[in-house]
């Protein structure tokens, strides 16, 4: 019995010994994986959307609730336009009330181009009995420098050539004052052309406006507040509702400088939340700040240099992203991993268990 006994015991020995070796072996080897790695605390965060009003006005109708999912181009709030609508009336009957002066210009630019025409001809009469009378009066000129007619009919002639020149004045006058009529009436057809494009304009910028009063969805995303409610009043840029665009997911943690100095942009990170422990997440580094924070007034010291931390954010893969959309939650807190040197294998219990 007792060698039985001893047997027991040096068997328990040797299996106690075993199980402390590799615990040994599995503490150091643990050490070496993560000789090459350096973490960081931090929570998930998403770019975040505010939809606002351009202009002031009440809210008329919210469509969603917090919580929902959105599609780019959906109409999240109505606002009141009924103001809006009467302004587009308005300026749509000033711009029939403008079209109809553009036609009457016109009308009248034709008026004056028949007074114009009627003026050259006159202009042109009144020549031809000009050069009668101027070739009348050279006859009895002629006549009665040899005293063959009297000098009465040559005054009478002479009248008649002074008239005639009158007269080709008088209507060329006449032609002045038509072109002139003319002229204005061409501003007037320019002028009401500027009115009617003034008055579509307007019209433009009033259904810019109502179109201004849907509030849409600049990208998909979720709803994650609702910031006002229907009757309210909103001033310019006010909010209405805020948006978390879950296409783009990160979490911001800090590594002293050591560490930060090591990561590069696109470095790989898996990132471990604690609602999930039992998933990894695979992340990229997108962003190191080249501005420390928690910096001392003075850095003088390595000790004091040891206290410097960079921001650094890891961003998720869209792709796995889009895959788990609706399990997507902000402000969950988790620990990044980066891997500093890229050609050291990642430890087993850091395996990505989600993929894209």
């Amino acid at each position: 019995m007792r060698s039985i006994f001893r047997k027991l015991v040096l068997i328990l020995l040797i299996l106690a010994g075993a199980i402390l070796a590799w615990q040994l072996w599995r503490h150091f080897t643990a050490g070496d994986d993560f000789a090459h790695i350096a973490s960081g605390n931090g929570r998930i965060e998403a770019t975040e959307l505010d939809i606002a009003t351009k202009a002031p006005g009440r809210v008329a109708e919210i469509l969603v609730a917090e919580g929902d999912f959105v599609s780019a181009g959906q109409v999240l709030v109505r606002m009141d336009t009924l103001a809006l609508q009467a302004q587009l009336r308005e300026a749509r009957a000033s711009l029939e009330r403008a079209r109809i002066g553009v036609e009457t210009a016109h009308s009248l630019v034709a008026q004056r181009e028949a007074e114009l025409a009627a003026a050259t001809a006159f202009i042109a009469q009144r020549e031809a009995e000009r050069r009668a009378a101027q070739a009348r009066f050279s006859r009895t000129e002629n006549l009665a420098a040899r005293d063959a007619i009297s000098q009465q009919t040559l005054d009478d002639d002479r009248a008649r050539l002074e008239g005639a020149r009158a007269a080709v004045a008088a209507a060329q006058s006449q032609r002045a004052a038509a072109e002139a009529a003319l002229g204005t009436a061409r501003a007037e057809v320019i002028s009401a052309a500027a009115e009617v494009a003034a008055v579509t304009a307007t019209i433009e910028r009033i259904e810019t406006d109502i179109a201004d009063g849907e509030l849409k969805a600049p990208r998909d995303a979720r709803v994650q507040y609702r910031v006002a409610e229907p009757g309210e009043v909103l001033p310019a840029g006010g909010i209405a509702l805020n948006l978390v665009d879950l296409s783009d997911v990160y979490m911001t943690f800090f590594l002293p400088t050591a560490a930060a100095g090591r990561v590069a942009l696109g470095a790989e990170v898996r990132l471990v939340l604690d609602a999930l422990p039992q998933h990894v997440l695979p992340a990229r580094a997108s962003f190191v700040a080249d501005v420390a924070q928690f910096t001392p007034k003075t850095v003088e010291t390595a000790d004091e240099r040891q206290k410097l931390m960079f921001r650094i954010k890891a961003r998720i893969d869209p792709e796995l992203l889009k895959k788990h959309i609706r399990q997507v939650k902000t402000g969950l807190p988790g620990v990044a991993y980066v891997r500093l040197d890229p050609q050291a294998p990642w430890p087993e219990h850091l395996a990505v268990t989600l993929q894209p």
